[in-house]
Formats: structure tokens, C-alpha cells, sequence
């Protein structure tokens, strides 16, 4: 009898092989097969780009302070703590569905007394095991579901990659941002210092009537301009290093402080890196693993839609022994099973069956959609990334060039106005030149590192690739 039952769950797993999701085709890609002309100045090295996907992050953060920033960051941010967490929480939702391809066993023992017809009291004893309400998926409704179960899974493990990305996309930024207003600062400073001597020398100048109120009251605009921008640049360097530090989770390592205090941006450098063809987006993005994934969820969804439409059969089971007295339970001859299978065919619902499987196409035409659009978001990034490249290369040639010019112009402007040769207008203007042209350089070197980041971002570099062979044997 017991033989009969195991018989019967075979054949249950050999039907259950049915299913009627449709036929998964991943849609074409929405973008050009090659980067355009005008961005794709560094992509012709492909294999220099697969080299480094491979390797992982730290070939490209090559700087030892943004590696160790970015370790703590991977280690106490909150945010990714919570992307790991829902990975946890999807892989148990996945465990519930899996579950219910199998039937659940359970070892129970019940008693009832009840008066009998009779007169006195009647006694029921019964123990053994029983499964209940197991539903034979014949038509692949269990096995719609997790597989639906399965996709958001690993689109919630590849959310947990595009978040572990942005971070430390966002780290190396904020790190760069600090090192370029402490470049501000000093140059700030310097400037300020500079142009009090400056207004001391004017105001000596004025009393003994070398200069005018004129050349005094321009000396006290550039000085209280310079007082301005030092307090400007204080402001948003205190609270860049607030931001870094929710980053990190924690305060800035003693180690950073110290880089902080004697390092300079030009000294930072990055990997440089080609940007391969738009199709390895496909593969490299998390994001768009993520819209795929989720773009495999709703065409399961559709899978088990339609199968409500078809015959749902459950059975509950037991094999165990009854007896009217307890001492007499579990004796020669007292066993037994019963087995009690359950069809329900759906006859009239008003409509819901086929408005849940309209629902769930046009969930799919929507994740179609998402996904295409994911990709399309993409390929703008990189492109933009590479647009972006080679001219912010141009400008920080242009910048360094346009410092060394006002710093010679301010020398020279500097020794005719010691010889009375330049007026005191020229000299202000040189100095206010080579501090604007001092400013422009930090923040060309800024964005052209960022945007480096930015373009190993928008690659999908740092990501770890999920293993989803292994994932679904579990």
C-alpha cells in the first residue's frame, strides 16, 4: 500500500514536467552595434577590456588610500548591508516555493471521545504519518512559481551588485572631491595671506600718498572676495567629509587623514580602460542581468496564469494506526492508510482567470520594456563616458598650460610693478587671473578623474557575475 503512494508521487513528478510558460527569446538589443565616432576614442581595445572585468575593482582603484576607503565602505555602508539582506530574504521566498514541489510529512497522534448511540462513550485512537493537500502539478503551476521565485532571487542578488557598484563608484568620487577642495583650500589660503600683504602695502602706499583711494578700495574687494571663497571652500569641504563618512559608515581612517593633509589630486591615477562593444553591456551590467531577470519572472508568472485555467488535483494521504483503545494503538493489525485525492475544475469565476493572465502579459510586455529601456540607459552612460574623455583630456592639457601662462604673467606683472613699470590695477588683475586659472585646473583634474570612474561605472566593473548554473541546482 505504501509502495502504491510512492508510485503515485513518481507519476505526479514524471507529469509535473509539464509546463506552460512561453518559450523565453531574449529581445533584440535597442542600440547600435558599435560606439559612434565621436565617443569611441579608447574602445577599440577589447581584449584590454576583458582583461580587466576579470580581474576586479582593485585593478582599477590602483590608489592604496581609495582601496582601503572602499574595503571599509564594502564592510559597514548601511544601504548595501540592506541590498545584501534582501538577497537573503528572496532566497527564502525561493525556499517556500521549492517547498512546494514536494509534500510536506508530518508524525502525528490524535485521540477523540464522543457518546455513542448506544449509550456510554466511544473512543478513537490514530497515529502514523501524513501529507496534505499536495498538489500534483500536472500542468507546471508549482513549477511556474518558482521559477518566478527563482528569477527574483537573482534579480535581487544583481540589485545587490548595481548597489555594490555605486558604492564604490561613489566612495572614489567623494574621496577625489575632498582631495580637490583641500587643493582649493591651500590655494585659497595663499591667495588670502597674499592679498592682506598686498593691502597692507597699498593702505602704507595711500597714507603717504602713492596710491589712491581707488587702487585701496580694489586691494579690499580682492581681499574680502578671497575671504568669501575661503569660507566657501571650508563649508563644502566639512561637508564632503560628512558625506564620505555615511559612505564609510564611520569617521575617515587615520590613515586618509593623514594622505589628506600632505596629498594632492594630480598624484591620484586610475586604470585606463577601452570600453569593448555595447553587447558586452549585456553581460557586464548588473542592471540589465536585473531587467532580464526580472523580464524571466513575469513570463514564469504567465506560465502559472495559464494553468489555472486547468484542473488543480491535490492529494492528502496517511498510512498509520487506529484503535479504539490508546493502549492498543501501534499493535499487530491495527494498521492502515487512507488516500483522499481532490480535482478542482474551474467552471465560472466571472472573468478572473483570464484577467490575471491579461495581467500577467502585460506585466511582461512592461518588463520587455524596462529592459530595453535598461540597456538603452546604459549605452548613453558609456557613451557619454567616452564623450567626455577625451575632451575633459583636452581641457586638463589646456588648464595645466593656461596655469603656467598666468603664473609667468603674474611674475612678470609682479617685477614691473616693483619697478614701477605696471600699475597697480595690472599687478590685481594678474593675481586674480592666476587664482581663477588655479581653481579651474584642480576642478579640470576632478572631473576628468570622476568621469574615469564614472565610465569603469558605467562598464558594470567591480561587479562579482552570479554563478546561476549553480544557483539552480540548488
Amino acid at each position: 500500500m505504501i509502495k502504491l503512494s510512492i508510485l503515485t508521487l513518481a507519476c505526479a513528478s514524471a507529469l509535473s514536467a509539464c509546463s506552460l510558460m512561453p518559450t523565453y527569446e531574449r529581445p533584440s538589443a535597442p542600440i547600435d552595434s558599435q560606439w559612434s565616432a565621436g565617443t569611441a576614442a579608447d574602445s577599440s581595445d577589447n581584449d584590454s577590456y576583458q582583461r580587466l572585468s576579470d580581474k576586479g575593482w582593485w585593478h582599477f582603484y590602483t590608489d592604496k588610500t581609495v582601496q582601503e576607503l572602499i574595503t571599509i565602505a564594502l564592510a559597514n555602508n548601511r544601504d548595501l548591508r540592506v541590498a545584501v539582506l534582501n538577497i537573503e530574504q528572496a532566497r527564502a521566498q525561493l525556499g517556500l516555493r521549492r517547498a512546494d514541489q514536494f509534500p510536506s510529512v508530518n508524525a502525528g497522534v490524535t485521540g477523540s471521545r464522543v457518546p455513542a448511540s448506544s449509550g456510554g462513550i466511544s473512543s478513537t485512537y490514530t497515529g502514523g504519518l501524513t501529507f496534505t493537500a499536495y498538489e500534483l502539478d500536472f500542468f507546471g503551476r508549482v513549477a511556474s512559481l518558482k521559477e518566478q521565485a527563482l528569477a527574483q532571487y537573482l534579480a535581487t542578488a544583481e540589485a545587490s551588485q548595481t548597489a555594490r557598484i555605486a558604492l564604490m563608484s561613489a566612495v572614489a568620487q567623494s574621496w577625489l572631491s575632498l582631495l580637490a577642495d583641500e587643493e582649493l583650500l591651500r590655494a585659497s589660503r595663499q591667495t588670502l595671506a597674499t592679498r592682506e600683504d598686498s593691502l597692507k602695502l597699498v593702505n602704507l602706499k595711500r597714507e603717504n600718498g602713492a596710491a589712491s583711494d581707488l587702487d585701496w578700495r580694489l586691494s579690499q574687494t580682492l581681499l574680502e572676495s578671497a575671504r568669501v571663497t575661503l569660507a566657501q571652500q571650508t563649508q563644502k569641504r566639512a561637508l564632503d567629509e560628512n558625506a564620505l563618512a555615511l559612505l564609510l559608515g564611520q569617521s575617515l581612517p587615520a590613515s586618509a587623514r593623514t594622505q589628506l593633509a600632505r596629498g594632492q589630486l594630480e598624484t591620484v591615477q586610475f586604470t585606463r580602460i577601452a570600453a569593448g562593444l555595447p553587447s558586452d553591456l549585456l553581460t557586464d551590467r548588473p542592471d540589465i542581468r536585473q531587467a532580464e531577470q526580472l523580464l524571466l519572472a513575469s513570463n514564469a508568472n504567465i506560465g502559472a496564469a495559464r494553468a489555472a485555467f486547468f484542473p488543480r488535483i491535490s492529494l492528502t494521504a496517511g498510512a498509520g494506526s487506529a484503535s479504539s483503545e490508546l493502549s492498543g494503538l501501534f499493535k499487530s493489525g491495527s494498521w492502515g492508510w487512507t488516500m483522499a485525492p481532490q480535482l478542482i475544475l474551474p467552471i465560472f469565476d466571472a472573468g478572473r482567470n483570464q484577467a490575471n493572465l491579461d495581467a500577467a502579459q502585460t506585466g511582461r510586455a512592461i518588463a520587455v520594456a524596462q529592459y530595453e529601456k535598461a540597456i538603452q540607459s546604459a549605452f548613453r552612460e558609456v557613451a557619454d563616458a567616452l564623450a567626455s574623455q577625451s575632451t575633459l583630456d583636452q581641457q586638463l592639457q589646456a588648464s595645466q598650460a593656461l596655469l603656467e601662462a598666468e603664473s609667468e604673467r603674474a611674475h612678470l606683472t609682479q617685477m614691473r610693478f616693483d619697478h614701477g613699470a605696471a600699475s597697480q590695477l595690472d599687478w590685481l588683475d594678474a593675481q586674480r587671473s592666476l587664482f581663477v586659472a588655479q581653481q579651474a585646473l584642480v576642478q579640470t583634474r576632478l572631473s576628468f578623474l570622476q568621469n574615469q570612474i564614472s565610465l569603469f561605472k558605467s562598464l558594470g566593473g567591480g561587479a562579482n557575475p552570479l554563478d546561476i548554473a549553480n544557483v539552480r541546482q540548488r
